[in-house]
């Protein structure tokens, strides 16, 4: 951390808190010119989410070009296994040329939580530094250490920003892919189109994707060929009814291959119930969400289910999630069921789960899992799938469960000194010939 950062971020340690309602101790004041914020930031530990919901006394943007201030974050590994974080903060159109940097570092046994808020309370900091270095009063009130936290209170609304696109963000994204040897080839090519709106209010998620994969195989008698092309069009809606309930509408226009599907419409009425406010979602959690509607499918070949190519089937589904993170590591756990309304035995029961916890500093254990019992696969086709088709994925087989269990630890121990950075040979693994072996 750079000379005298300490002493400040003491000072406003309650800046990562900053909301625009007067509950936190670092409260906002509403009415007020805010900096408009543009983000840069990628890797490990950028959690957009996280800082927006932490700092909500600014306007985040995402268009550098109508920023007042871009805030460029990057990290790399430091000698003891740690990361070291600089944050630069650059004045767009600035009278001065405004600059300003800003270093943290983290402990390679802190929590990822214990990360985020070190990272929030410094950005914070930098923009605090930069409202009051180009004019900007009455956005936060300081505070000492001693005052008691508070969750934030309010997000920016729409009639605060001057918008011409009305708060819709589009992101369009495409890749191809070509690969081969002497007996085999693959081409792949997708692509995909984004399109959201988030108020405080309502969440709209559009989201459409393509793919087109081509295989090649020489085999000892003869040569495998497969194509298989998928695309899919994804829609939420969703409003913010009370403070603890929210309601929404899903969908989803698909052709499925793998799954026996040339086409598959659903529409889905969907509520949720959270049971802690829904702006404490990135530090805990605990939601229910419920929905149900019809689904129609047009089968490639006569299903297991009746020799049928077309069907309309109703179905419901019920999903619990609860998801922590505290200073002592972070959990999740989702129970999800759901059935066919024309018979309850067509159903399908999950359940995963995920935890991370610190027993003492240098030690952590971790532990992920997730199994499910499938008895809803009202899509496979009547004839079994090829020795080939089973090996390359292309077409999903019957099962009656299907499970995934991992567990670790982690030992850090040796210097507890983290402020030497070595950037050289950075992202260089251990080659060996012809081959690449990333071991660090």
């Amino acid at each position: 951390m750079t000379p005298g950062l300490r002493p400040f971020l003491l000072l406003v340690s309650a800046l990562g808190l900053a909301a625009a309602s007067g509950s936190g101790p670092l409260a906002a004041q509403e009415d007020q010119n805010r900096p408009n914020v543009f983000l840069d930031c990628e890797g490990r530990n950028c959690n957009d989410q996280y800082f927006r919901t932490e700092i909500g006394w600014v306007n985040w943007v995402n268009d550098q070009a109508v920023s007042d201030v871009h805030v460029i974050v990057t990290s790399t590994s430091t000698g003891a296994g740690g990361r070291e974080y600089q944050l630069d903060f650059i004045g767009v159109d600035t009278p001065d040329s405004y600059e300003d940097q800003l270093l943290i570092q983290s402990l390679p046994t802190d929590t990822e939580r214990e990360q985020l808020d070190a990272l929030v309370e410094a950005l914070g900091a930098g923009l605090l530094r930069f409202a009051a270095s180009t004019g900007y009063r009455g956005l936060v009130d300081l505070v000492g250490t001693e005052a008691e936290g508070g969750a934030p209170g309010r997000l920016v609304s729409q009639d605060e920003v001057d918008d011409p696109w009305n708060l819709w963000v589009f992101r369009i994204n495409a890749d191809g892919d070509l690969e081969g040897e002497t007996s085999e080839k693959t081409q792949r090519w997708s692509g995909s189109l984004n399109a959201s709106r988030v108020s405080p209010t309502w969440k709209v998620n559009l989201n459409a994707r393509f793919s087109y994969e081509e295989q090649e195989f020489e085999l000892e008698e003869s040569t495998f060929y497969s194509t298989q092309t998928d695309w899919g069009f994804n829609q939420l809606l969703a409003y913010a009814l009370a403070d603890h309930w929210s309601v929404g509408v899903t969908g989803q226009l698909a052709r499925l291959p793998r799954f026996n599907q040339e086409l598959r419409a659903e529409v889905a009425p969907a509520i949720e119930y959270s049971y802690f406010p829904y702006a404490e979602a990135t530090r805990r959690s605990l939601t229910a969400f419920y929905k149900i509607g019809p689904a129609y499918r047009d089968y490639f070949e006569p299903t297991i289910y009746d020799s049928t190519t077309v069907e309309t089937r109703w179905e419901q589904s019920l999903e619990l999630e609860l998801s922590q993170r505290q200073t002592w590591g972070e959990a999740g756990i989702t129970m999800t069921g759901s059935h066919f309304l024309h018979d309850f035995e067509l159903n399908n029961l999950s359940m995963r789960g995920d935890i991370e916890l610190r027993i003492f500093r240098g030690f952590s254990v971790n532990a992920r899992g997730e199994i499910e019992w499938v008895n809803d696969q009202i899509y496979l086709p009547v004839e079994d799938a090829t020795d080939e088709e089973t090996l390359l994925e292309l077409q999903q087989r019957a099962t009656d469960f299907n499970y995934e269990i991992s567990v670790g630890f982690s030992i850090q121990f040796g210097s507890i000194f983290n402020n030497v950075v070595n950037n050289r040979f950075r992202g260089r693994g251990f080659r060996g010939f012809g081959r690449r072996f990333d071991f660090f």
